[in-house]
């Protein structure tokens, strides 16, 4: 796959898809995956990913940067890879932010940019047949049986780690599998994205500071060793699925976009804006905390809404919204391609 020329717009663009990305893969329901396969990078990407194997590292050990650069299509991973970065210590935390305000009108914009998602994949889709429509139907139902699982308690086993590390990328490479709400179900979120980050920037701090104390904590080790593992098996786990993810969009690649629509269409019961947030309780009854001073989430309970409520009327017309930037990110791209 030649790598595509591109313009000064279109890098500050691809950013902006990052910073897109970087914010869905956080949230638990939202999938990072369908904002690189509705803005079109998605094959992209997984080639990109793919080029991450045995030849890349002798040519880093090596010293041939430029052609270790120019071989995993290094102008596309970075400003992808940049734009995810700046957006989990901005765009992600404003959005913490309104989550926290406004629960139920953010979760309406996402469910209405599925709806667009799903409009957008299906509406150039002409390869419907009897392989297609049971691929669909089965990302459909493992979907939905993905959004009504009971979460597990957590688990410090590394080995269990290292598998939440593989797990937790799906939200990157296969679009409408969140890997954060994956996180929830396997009880390891708040110890993955929470406590060992949590640590991370503390020793960071420390360190900055001229502080070494950490080297003598016990509980800081451990936190670090169990990020470091799950970096690992997240490292693992995208070089891996994007391997895989190639193999299957070269050699079944209707039946994989059917699957992969199946995906998106079941994962909207993940992100159903009208729900009650379950949190963990201790042993009194109490909601729990994590390090953070947050509370603990495990699941939420999905109601149907009062349609007489002035605040569903506005809820919906937040899907709306949500439909309408998926499409106008439609109209853009067709726009740009006839130029």
């Amino acid at each position: 796959m030649q790598q595509p020329t591109r313009t000064l717009l279109d890098k500050f663009f691809l950013f902006i898809k990052g910073l897109a990305m970087g914010a869905a893969n956080k949230v638990p329901g939202v999938s990072g995956g369908v904002v690189a396969f509705v803005a079109g990078f998605y094959e992209e990407f997984i080639y990109s990913l793919q080029k991450v194997n045995l030849k890349a590292l002798k040519l880093l050990l090596n010293g041939r940067f430029k052609s270790f650069y120019t071989y995993i299509n290094g102008r596309f991973l970075s400003l992808l890879l940049l734009g995810m970065l700046v957006s989990y210590f901005s765009i992600s935390k404003i959005l913490d932010y309104f989550i926290a305000k406004e629960e139920l009108y953010v979760w309406s914009a996402f469910f209405g940019m599925i709806l667009g998602s799903i409009h957008y994949i299906a509406k150039d889709f002409h390869h419907w047949n009897r392989k297609t429509i049971i691929g669909c139907i089965i990302g459909i139902a493992i979907g939905v049986s993905i959004s009504f699982l009971n979460p597990a308690k957590q688990n410090e086993n590394l080995f269990f780690v290292f598998f939440c590390g593989i797990i937790s990328v799906s939200g990157m490479t296969l679009p409408g599998l969140s890997g954060s709400f994956i996180l929830i179900l396997l009880g390891n979120y708040v110890l993955l994205l929470v406590d060992s980050v949590n640590a991370l920037y503390d020793t960071f701090a420390e360190i900055f500071g001229g502080d070494f104390s950490f080297m003598d904590n016990p509980q800081r080790i451990e936190m670090l060793k169990i990020l470091a593992v799950f970096t690992l098996g997240s490292v693992t786990g995208l070089v891996t699925l994007s391997h895989l993810l190639s193999f299957i969009l070269k050699r079944y690649k209707n039946i994989a976009t059917a699957i992969i629509l199946g995906f998106i269409t079941g994962s909207l019961g993940v992100v159903w804006p009208w729900k009650e947030t379950i949190y963990r309780l201790d042993e009194f009854g109490e909601v729990m905390k994590d390090s953070a001073g947050e509370k603990i989430i495990v699941n939420y309970q999905r109601f149907i809404p009062n349609l007489k409520d002035p605040e569903t009327i506005y809820a919906f017309g937040f899907i709306i919204l949500g439909v309408l930037i998926v499409l106008g990110l439609d109209w853009y791209g067709q726009k740009s391609l006839k130029k």
